[in-house]
């Protein structure tokens, strides 16, 4: 029986303690200023950018493992370096953004909502960092901290784009910002894009659909960014409820 190890190289005796690369680092870094950027964005009370900042941020941290793996320049720093930047851009940020746009008229509950958030951040990376390596790569456990901080920086942005205040929609900032917490702590399984071979050929219709994908963005970045990942938030729960349905079938 092969032994598992666990997914970060911190507990990773295998991995090599090789040092600090500039290249993979440079994007972490990078993404790391995004999110303080939109800190501070968000205290000087501009969302949009903030919430804009957020998306960067979401960029940059997909490309420093990319580069290291590509780079052959992955080590231990990295990859600890990597979670720290992660619980600042996907964490703290989206939960400073959206209290300080609709959440703080709540009182205890605004705070106590965007605590909720920051909390399942912090625990949904610990969780990753330690836990055991999986068979099925293919699928994520809980919501990716990134794809929570698209939930609520999304939310910000479009609502700001259409000229809705914050005071108006709190109640649904809200409940969202609290979804997203909870949805990362939790044993839902969601699609990690993983397998995806960009090497395979596909069918003339997916690539249509790539196309038609790039022009909604191009046309409304907003309204296309947070409308994927309302959908891909609540895929985990649509697999979920199939997965629960075939087994009462059986």
């Amino acid at each position: 029986m092969t032994e598992l190890k666990p997914r970060k190289t911190l507990f990773n005796p295998e991995v090599k303690r090789r040092g600090i690369y500039v290249l993979p680092n440079l994007f972490t870094t990078a993404a790391l200023f995004a999110g303080f950027f939109a800190i501070v964005q968000a205290m000087q009370g501009d969302f949009e950018r903030a919430a804009m900042a957020i998306f960067i941020a979401m960029v940059l941290d997909g490309l420093d493992g990319r580069v290291a793996r590509l780079t052959n320049t992955q080590s231990a720093f990295g990859a600890e370096y990597d979670s720290l930047s992660d619980m600042v851009s996907f964490g703290a940020a989206p939960a400073l953004v959206m209290y300080e746009w609709a959440l703080q008229d709540l009182g205890r509950l605004g705070w106590i909502s965007a605590f909720i958030y920051c909390a399942g951040a912090a625990l949904r990376l610990a969780r990753f960092n330690t836990t055991l390596e999986v068979v099925d790569k293919r699928f994520f456990q809980g919501l990716p901290s990134p794809a929570a901080a698209a939930l609520v920086a999304g939310f910000v942005w479009v609502m700001i784009v259409s000229g809705v205040a914050g005071a108006d929609v709190r109640g649904i900032a809200c409940v969202l910002t609290i979804f997203a917490g909870v949805t990362m702590v939790s044993n839902i399984r969601y699609y990690s894009f993983k397998d995806v071979n960009l090497k395979k050929s596909v069918p003339f219709f997916v690539i249509a659909a790539i196309a038609l994908g790039f022009a909604l963005v191009a046309y409304s970045p907003e309204i296309a960014l947070f409308g994927f990942f309302v959908l891909y938030g609540l895929s985990g729960y649509v697999l979920a409820a199939l997965g629960l349905f075939k087994r009462k079938a059986i």
